[in-house]
């Protein structure tokens, strides 16, 4: 829902700026001027001051806004993880197979019907993002101490990380109830 009101919003404004830089319609043609020569002498030269700040502060939401969508289009994910070998080098573990090999184990717990993880944070601390599916015999408890125990611990000395964060989310499958006849 945001996302179509902030697209329906950035619509109406690309819309509104076109009408403006090609003076369309309610303008009045493309050559006349959008303030009178008499709105200019009244408003530029009574407050010059107010304009300047109307200009700072137009500029700060420009910045705010390219600000914004800068951070948009990072990438949430962290594409590798640099493991030391122990020998002085450092080797690059993807972060595909590290999310994937934490979704298979805990995934082959009893109890889990499905799940994903997402490796998250930056190449010297990530942090892992799973998402469980329990099924509907399965115990919260246990998968999350499966998870903070043997699942992490491994994780952590596969990709040699003295520490590995992790954030679990939990949810039950749905199914329908059996019947007793």
């Amino acid at each position: 829902m945001n996302r179509i009101l902030l697209a329906v919003a950035g619509a109406v404004l690309l819309a509104a700026g076109a009408v403006l830089l090609t003076g369309a319609w309610p303008l009045h043609g493309r050559h006349a001027p959008l303030l009178t020569e008499e709105a200019r002498r009244r408003y530029w030269h009574a407050d010059g001051w107010w304009w300047w700040a109307l200009l700072a502060g137009l500029a700060l939401c420009v910045l705010l806004a390219l600000w914004w969508l800068l951070s948009q289009l990072r990438r949430a994910r962290l594409d590798s993880v640099e493991v030391d070998t122990g020998d002085g080098a450092f080797a690059v573990l993807r972060g595909r197979a590290l999310e994937e090999a934490v979704a298979a184990e805990v995934g082959g717990l009893d109890g889990v019907a499905h799940c994903r993880a997402s490796l998250r944070g930056r190449r010297g601390s990530p942090a892992l993002r799973v998402a469980m599916e329990l099924e509907p015999h399965g115990v919260p408890a246990d998968a999350l101490a499966a998870l903070a125990g043997p699942v992490l611990t491994r994780a952590r000395t596969s990709a040699g990380l003295p520490e590995l964060a992790a954030e679990a989310r939990l949810k039950v499958t749905s199914h329908r109830a059996q019947r007793v006849t």
